[in-house]
């Protein structure tokens, strides 16, 4: 027993062993017990149709295995006998353990909550995702910011003083640093002024797709070739922005000519027959339609109306039904579709004279 006896810092062998037995056991235990909670809280959720529950097992599961070995080793420390100032250290480390699983904790709820908030509103407002995204990253920001200035100042050591000496030195940085200023600043500003949302087809320039992705520095979109075009935040904010899927209806204007020689009777009757056409379908909503000018070679008539969607194929459709109808109609009515064509009149026939060949001549 000689050897245990011995002192080592204050303590002797035997003390030490016994406190690092007792660390080892509270941590077994503190591991099983987690284990077990998780088990419980996963098959409950498996059985229950809420979330809450799939929320504590989330919980459990965030628990820090270090949390835990902290934990034990500050239930051993309590069979040592140590100064003042050792205790005052073994007191910091666990304080700071606690906030910084307390600070996961806090983390885990704010994904679970802005989860289940994006989920019930993602099929009433889109703009949800890209606006509870930027706050979640605010909310973590600022939740890790309180969490190390907690730390620090049970450290002893004076935040206000450090707080006004990063005020000074966040200007250096901000300096430094405008280019990610700048892109943060854009993206808090698509997500609460909202241009444009997940989901929506838009045109930049020569570039056009849907957008994927809104995050922190660059918005994502899919073109309709398949890649990945990437845009920095800052840049689409400058840019013209069409964005399509904002449309609550499309409006058409598309011409028809027919040749001259055509009666006037029907050319009078061109713009009601297209007219009754349009309104015919239940897709459209008539504007106007006019017999607008003498062209070149055709009688010229112009005619608007406004597809009740802003899908593309609905317009496509739509214009298509409504060209085969227009065709089927004049076709009936006999009026024909003029296509760019020359009629020569010679005035004079002595001019045709001049240009007759000479007797004798051949091709």
């Amino acid at each position: 027993m000689a050897p245990f006896t011995q002192s080592l810092f204050g303590n002797t062998i035997l003390d030490w062993l016994i406190a690092l037995g007792i660390a080892i056991v509270i941590t077994a235990v503190l591991l099983v017990a987690k284990r077990l909670l998780a088990r419980y809280f996963m098959g409950l959720a498996q059985r229950t149709h809420t979330d809450v529950d799939d929320m504590f097992a989330g919980l459990i599961g965030k628990i820090n295995f270090f949390f835990l070995v902290v934990i034990g080793l500050w239930s051993g420390s309590l069979w040592l006998s140590y100064s003042g100032e050792a205790h005052t250290i073994v007191n910091h480390i666990l304080f700071a353990a606690f906030v910084i699983q307390a600070a996961l904790w806090g983390n885990s709820v704010i994904v679970y909550l802005l989860g289940k908030t994006t989920r019930l509103r993602e099929y009433e407002d889109a703009s949800a995702q890209t606006t509870l995204n930027v706050l979640g990253f605010l909310s973590k920001l600022l939740l890790w910011s309180i969490v190390l200035l907690v730390i620090l100042d049970n450290l002893g050591i004076n935040i206000t003083t450090l707080i006004a000496s990063l005020g000074i030195g966040g200007i250096a940085v901000a300096l430094a640093a405008q280019s990610i200023l700048g892109e943060l600043i854009a993206s808090l500003s698509i997500a609460i002024d909202k241009p444009f949302v997940i989901g929506d087809f838009i045109i930049v320039d020569n570039f056009l797709g849907t957008i994927e992705k809104v995050g922190m520095r660059t918005t994502r979109i899919r073109s309709l070739g398949g890649e990945l075009i990437i845009f920095s935040n800052t840049d689409l904010l400058k840019s013209r922005v069409r964005n399509f899927k904002r449309m609550e209806e499309r409006r058409i204007l598309f011409g028809v000519g027919v040749v001259y020689g055509t009666p006037y009777e029907k050319v009078q009757a061109v713009p009601q027959m297209v007219r009754e056409i349009i309104e015919a379908d239940e897709m459209t909503r008539f504007d106007r339609a006019h017999f607008k000018e003498y062209g070149a070679s055709s009688l010229n008539f112009e005619f608007v109306y406004y597809v009740l969607s802003p899908e593309y194929n609905d317009f496509m459709d739509v214009q298509q039904r409504i060209n085969l109808a227009i065709y089927q109609k004049f076709e009936q009515e006999g009026i024909d579709f003029a296509f760019p064509t020359q009629t020569v009149h010679l005035q004079y026939p002595e001019a045709q004279k001049q240009y007759q060949k000479p007797e004798g001549t051949h091709e």
